[in-house]
């Protein structure tokens, strides 16, 4: 690992590995279901507290991850954006993607694009990563919009495997940028 990321800076966003004061507004974001309707279940405070401690594992090994936000201005923890591998089984697995899940008082607001690029700049300029993938559910149309803004493009479309058959989650669709050139 030639660099660490520990804590980015946009114009009205922090980036930050994770603290204990974060647990229990992302456990609500996560229990809550209308910011969970486009995944099939919502997180209870174990699973929530969980998906952290793999959060803030990744970071030691890699020196980036899925960063907690919170707005410059105020200190108010938001959700997170940040770089996570993407899954087996899926267009791109093994590949990175760009990531975030805002609670419902931050949406509308352009954070998940603001930080989302500051997060691509990283896989990029950073790491040196030679392409970024971004995965929704295909009824997920903000998260969508989020990707075009980043200027990615529709990669492939496909049915989760770790989504049950059935659900209308299952159709998938992924969006991919290729490192511009230097």
């Amino acid at each position: 690992m030639a660099a660490r990321y520990d804590t980015l800076r946009t114009d009205r966003l922090i980036m930050r590995r994770w603290q204990e004061s974060d647990l229990e507004p992302f456990a609500a974001l996560n229990a809550d279901a209308h910011t969970m309707r486009f995944f099939p279940n919502t997180l209870d405070r174990a699973a929530s507290d969980a998906m952290v401690d793999g959060i803030e594992a990744r970071f030691d090994r890699q020196g980036f991850g899925l960063w907690a936000l919170e707005i410059a201005e105020s200190g108010e923890f938001i959700g997170f954006t940040g770089l996570n591998p993407m899954p087996a089984g899926v267009p791109g697995a093994g590949g990175m993607e760009v990531g975030w899940r805002l609670a419902r008082s931050a949406w509308h607001h352009g954070y998940a694009t603001e930080a989302a690029t500051a997060a691509v700049d990283v896989a990029f300029n950073g790491a040196g990563l030679p392409e970024i993938f971004s995965m929704t559910a295909v009824l997920n149309e903000p998260s969508q919009a989020v990707m075009r803004r980043l200027s990615l493009t529709e990669y492939a479309r496909f049915e989760h495997p770790r989504v049950p058959a059935g659900s209308p989650l299952r159709p998938h669709v992924a969006y991919r940028k290729v490192r511009p050139s230097a």
